[in-house]
């Protein structure tokens, strides 16, 4: 026993801080916080809606359990959020961003906006993915992708603009099999395309592939025989297309040179991204691996599954590991295989 009253009083104090210093370090980092997700875009769309589904079900699977909360920031195709996120965000693991599936192409062709390195970016996964395909109204002569190429006159397809997915998906098919496609550039939304084929103003269209089965008025469209499938962009057939072929497939059957295939490779990864999600630079590794960990859990969780199907969103997830992968070999390029891809892009 001590008899020293100011031993005591000092060996009370070392151990009450001790005793303090073991508390703190066992309460997770998370608890009591909010996790904000910044979309970039506006609310409502797939990106929104997939960021609220997440929000709901991967807290819970962060130890500490914190608050997620989902924050819209449209502008330049994503990439105002996610300079926000990498530039002026703490990289603390608190704050989150979910950009455009095709950020990494803003940077690879030097848009000058872009104020951030996607190979720096720490992907924490994604929840679907983007592949797209090619209908046409049954009404043409157009059987395959082959009568295309063979045609006289090219049929005239419709696309909002540019970097829109039925754009670029014409644009690849151009380059990696010869086919010539009539581009009509301007409409406001996919729905107005749909509409202008209904009318006979355009036959064609590029587009994700989840939506076309998923909704009106393809659903109508298919039961009637009104359209058919050219192609699909996935590496393997969808189990709802395993009658189309892939493009894949088709550029094995032309023998499409390497350098384009890279090419197509680039533009059509945007679909393997889907709908992804980030911390900044920086972030701890220990946090990073957290979010990933809690992600992929979410990705198996039944109440989030349950809401997608409902929700009519496929789910094909990807882990930040993957996604880390795919952005080293898309990012890592020869500057001839990124020109042709500026060029493809009209940069």
């Amino acid at each position: 026993m001590i008899k020293n009253p100011v031993k005591r009083m000092v060996l009370a104090v070392l151990f009450s801080l001790a005793c303090a210093s073991t508390v703190r370090a066992q309460v997770p980092f998370y608890q009591g916080k909010t996790v904000r997700i910044v979309v970039g875009f506006t609310p409502g769309g797939f990106y929104d809606r997939w960021a609220r589904l997440v929000a709901r079900s991967m807290g819970k699977y962060i130890p500490g359990n914190p608050d997620i909360i989902v924050q819209n920031m449209p502008g330049a195709g994503s990439v105002v959020a996610t300079n926000f996120v990498y530039s002026v965000a703490k990289p603390d693991g608190l704050t989150l961003g979910m950009p455009s599936s095709n950020l990494y192409m803003d940077q690879l062709t030097g848009r000058k906006e872009v104020q951030f390195d996607v190979r720096k970016l720490a992907w924490i996964g994604t929840q679907d993915k983007r592949h797209m395909l090619l209908y046409i109204r049954s009404d043409t002569p157009h059987q395959s992708i082959d009568d295309v190429i063979k045609a006289a006159k090219p049929p005239t397809c419709g696309a909002t603009g540019t970097v829109s997915t039925g754009y670029l998906l014409t644009k690849i098919v151009e380059e990696a099999l010869g086919a010539k496609f009539n581009t009509v550039l301007g409409y406001p939304g996919g729905s107005e395309i749909d509409v202008a084929v209904e009318r006979g103003e355009v036959v064609c269209r590029g587009m994700d592939v989840d939506p076309y089965f998923g909704r009106e008025p393809f659903i109508s469209w298919r039961k009637k025989g009104f359209v058919r499938l050219l192609l699909q962009s996935g590496s393997k057939r969808d189990t709802r297309a395993p009658d189309v072929p892939t493009l894949d497939e088709l550029m094995d059957q032309h023998k499409t040179a390497e350098i384009t295939r890279r090419v197509a490779r680039i533009i059509l990864a945007s679909a393997e991204f889907g709908s992804p999600l980030f911390a900044p630079s920086g972030t701890a590794v220990e946090r990073v691996t957290i979010l990933r960990a809690a992600h992929a859990k979410s990705m198996r969780d039944p109440d989030l599954m349950a809401e997608a199907q409902k929700g009519r969103l496929e789910m094909a997830p990807s882990t930040g590991e993957e996604l880390e992968a795919l952005t080293k070999e898309i990012m890592d390029q020869p500057p001839e295989v990124v020109e042709r891809v500026k060029k493809i892009l009209g940069q």
